[in-house]
């Protein structure tokens, strides 16, 4: 189903972009990861590798436009096309912090940090998306980005903006064949969980077992639907079939 298909993933060295990166690569796409930390993004390459996989692998930070060019346009020249684009990469900042202890400048970066790369990523893939007539843009949100919840800080704000963002954009390329959704992971096992909840006293999902929205919004079975807002812990997907 995926093979051929070029699968770009943003903060792809841990969490929910390893395991998404992982997934793909076993599905026989093509896959394309960036991350701002070099070593365990080397990591993941070589066990993509391992598996067969074709890579690209960047150090980036996709808050910056250079890199943003930088990485897609690698990619572009390795594989013509980037077909499915997963903005995953976010920062939390300092926390967990009430608003009225918040720093202006960490204030100001996660907003940055959050809410441009996917605006940038979006941006630069759009080109080639849109003279093909079809792709897939992926957000990743969150709970907190549409109910305010005490001490998470500027990290829930952007994801605010980022399901606007998506909203925004899904109005915009409604007739061009390229979709755009969002995806809210729920909590999980993951380095930004345990920032967000120093002392989360219940269990959590791990990523690699909720990856079926994703397998969904990457694939043809999911062409027409575009701004809507998924889950990704309650939704299944029987390939071939319908999901719920």
């Amino acid at each position: 189903m995926f093979e051929n298909k070029v699968v770009m993933i943003t903060g792809a060295s841990k969490g929910l972009g390893r395991a998404l990166a992982m997934k793909f690569a076993e599905e026989g796409a093509k896959v394309a990861i960036c991350a701002r930390n070099l070593g365990p993004l080397k990591e993941v390459e070589k066990e993509l590798r391992m598996l067969g996989a074709e890579v690209v692998a960047l150090e980036a930070d996709v808050s910056n436009a250079k890199d943003v060019d930088r990485f897609v346009s690698v990619t572009e020249e390795a594989w013509g096309s980037v077909d499915v684009l997963f903005n995953n990469a976010s920062v939390f900042g300092p926390g967990p912090r009430l608003l009225v202890d918040y720093p202006e400048e960490a204030f100001l970066e996660v907003l940055r940090i959050n809410t441009l790369n996917p605006f940038l990523v979006t941006k630069r893939v759009l080109p080639g998306m849109i003279s093909r007539g079809r792709g897939s843009i992926v957000n990743l949100t969150s709970e907190a980005g549409r109910t305010g919840f005490a001490e998470w800080g500027a990290y829930g704000i952007s994801k605010f903006a980022v399901e606007g963002l998506t909203g925004t954009w899904a109005d915009e390329l409604g007739d061009t064949g390229v979709r755009v959704n969002m995806v809210d992971p729920g909590e999980m096992d993951t380095e930004m969980h345990d920032r967000a909840v120093p002392d989360c006293d219940y269990s959590l999902a791990n990523p690699q077992d909720h990856l079926d929205v994703f397998l969904y919004l990457a694939s043809d079975a999911s062409k027409g639907e575009s701004g809507k807002r998924f889950e990704a812990q309650e939704f299944q997907w029987k390939r071939g079939g319908g999901h719920e």
